[in-house]
């Protein structure tokens, strides 16, 4: 099994590759239908980082193996890099009144970003590439990394204030390691859509390039750090270390989010219906075919 994922790996969401020549783990969102985090995506996801753990085990025994050392996580998708959580399925869960299953889904989100953002000297760095859209949980997932690369076309922002909620997988932690909390609070509640040049210079973006130049800019980032490695390592301990984000404080944010939204007024459904709509008609979903705008306008 560990033979075929060796050099690729199709899964319905997602695909994963291994780039020995930049010793990294590619991950690429596919997004069949909306671009958003589905459950399928999720357990693809957690199926994709268990592998990652056998790959580099076995890595490691075979000492003349060149060894693994990033996470590279990507959409194929032109112009979205993915679109946040599945507005269709919290819907349903919050007019239900089902805690268990809301909580289920953003526990397994906790779980991914933090198996992504912890562990041992030897973790991955984990790099993530934006070459179009990143909203709500699809900005987080973004930010649940060590480097973010963004092309100049690429937008971000959190819509969730829109119907009364908030960004709950994490964004506030993660944009509080780059920028300050005072800043990281109002990007949240502003609601605003953010260019990549824009948050390039608040520091949220680590490197800035050229439109069609994402992949280039990956390769030459990592070329350059693979002949400084020791000491970019170091820096990434070091950060994690002055501003570290432990699993606890993550599922109590999580945990306050699904308070939050268990409680929400039907005012604020029917917005968040109405982003559902945004989405679905974008995309071309049988689901939805009432006319509305674009999500991100």
């Amino acid at each position: 099994m560990i033979s075929i994922i060796e050099n690729r790996l199709r899964m319905n969401s997602v695909e994963l590759n291994i780039d020995r020549i930049h010793q990294a783990i590619r991950i690429r969102f596919l997004h069949p239908g909306r671009p958003v985090i589905t459950t399928r995506f999720l357990e693809e996801l957690e199926t994709v980082q268990d592998l990652m753990h056998t790959i580099r085990e076995q890595d490691q025994a075979q000492p003349s193996t060149e060894q693994l050392r990033y996470l590279v996580l990507s959409s194929s998708l032109p112009g979205i890099f993915c679109l946040g959580g599945d507005l269709k399925l919290f819907l349903e869960l919050i007019r239900k009144g089902d805690r268990k299953q809301l909580t289920a889904y953003a526990h397994t989100c906790m779980e991914i970003a933090h198996r992504n953002l912890s562990g041992d000297d030897n973790k991955l760095c984990t790099i993530s590439l934006i070459e179009g859209e990143a909203l709500g949980g699809g900005f987080e997932i973004a930010l649940a990394a060590d480097v973010v690369i963004a092309e100049k076309r690429a937008r971000f922002g959190f819509p969730e204030i829109q119907f009364g909620l908030f960004p709950g997988m994490g964004a506030f932690s993660f944009l509080a390691r780059r920028i300050s909390p005072a800043l990281a609070k109002r990007m949240i509640t502003s609601g605003n859509i953010y260019t990549a040049t824009e948050l390039y210079e608040m520091g949220v973006v680590d490197l800035l390039a050229e439109d069609g130049k994402g992949e280039e800019m990956l390769h030459h980032y990592i070329k350059r750090r693979q002949s400084r490695e020791g000491g970019y390592f170091a820096m990434d301990k070091i950060m994690a270390d002055h501003n570290p984000i432990s699993r606890d404080e993550l599922f109590r944010i999580v945990d306050l989010w699904v308070d939050t939204a268990l409680n929400l007024p039907e005012k604020n459904l029917t917005m968040m219906n109405y982003l559902l709509k945004a989405q679905s008609k974008r995309w071309g979903s049988e689901e939805v075919s009432t006319k509305t705008a674009r999500l991100s306008a």
